[in-house]
């Protein structure tokens, strides 16, 4: 199978030597995500919902720019230094996707790039 690479200037350019995003057959595997204003490509800041958003919407340039949606998403994996967060991720992710949702995994982490609080990498499938 080839490997197509999945770029769009409506998500934040990559910060280091990746790709947005990988398309193999009918699978798309997407970068880590954190909340970066895909125009200036400075990070948000604010209130954590307002980077939650930011992510999703990262997420969901990348996944139309691979032929899918949101709902394409089998797999989503979240970061965060802060587990008090999780309740909001899990609040904001309701509108972003119906059921069936995707399978996932949360994570704590001591810090991630830029300094952000949050980050998602994700799964499509558009079999």
């Amino acid at each position: 199978m080839t490997r197509q690479i999945i770029q769009t200037a409506d998500a934040p350019k990559a910060i280091g030597p990746y790709s947005q995003a990988v398309r193999v057959g009918d699978t798309v595997y997407v970068s880590g995500q954190i909340p970066l204003d895909p125009v200036s490509g400075q990070l948000i800041s604010g209130a954590i919902e307002i980077e939650i958003r930011r992510v999703f919407d990262n997420l969901k340039a990348i996944a139309s720019a691979a032929g899918g949606s949101l709902g394409s998403v089998v797999k989503l994996t979240i970061f965060l230094t802060d587990l008090s967060h999780f309740a909001k991720v899990n609040e904001i992710m309701a509108s972003y996707f119906s059921e069936p949702y995707p399978a996932r995994a949360a994570v704590g982490v001591a810090s991630l790039p830029r300094g952000a609080r949050v980050e998602m990498e994700c799964v499509l499938s558009l079999a």
